[in-house]
């Protein structure tokens, strides 16, 4: 019986070798990727009602996770930040690249371009 159970432990330690093997090739192989955005508003109701939900429901939909919306900022060395910073994790840049491609992305930006100035851009991030 001892010797079933040496097999079998040998067994279940090599599917973890294993699995844990794939996953960590699955991770380099895709990095995620971020878009993060700098806004200045000069029109906040309007960009609270018209284009807040707009860019919201477009970035999800488009696999977009908000990491970091709009809460406070500090300037650490250089410039200092625009008042509103923007962060969206994407499970990869190929994602986040069919996002800013796609009309409804264009179409939510022109609309948030009316009430504040934006500067959009993304990032692809390293591998875990």
């Amino acid at each position: 019986m001892n010797r079933h159970v040496t097999g079998l432990a040998i067994l279940l330690t090599g599917a973890v070798i294993g699995a844990a093997a794939v996953e960590t090739l699955h991770a380099q192989a895709k990095p995620l990727a971020f878009q993060i955005a700098e806004v200045t508003i000069h029109d906040q109701d309007g960009f609270n009602k018209d284009f807040a939900p707009l860019i919201g429901k477009v970035v999800t939909e488009g696999g977009g996770k908000f990491l970091a919306r709009g809460g406070r900022t500090v300037s650490i060395h250089g410039a200092p930040a625009d008042p509103r910073i923007v962060v969206v994790q994407f499970d990869n840049f190929e994602k986040m690249q069919a996002l800013f491609d796609s009309a409804a992305f264009k179409q939510a930006v022109a609309v948030g371009d009316k009430y504040a100035a934006q500067r959009i851009y993304g990032v692809e991030g390293m591998s875990p």
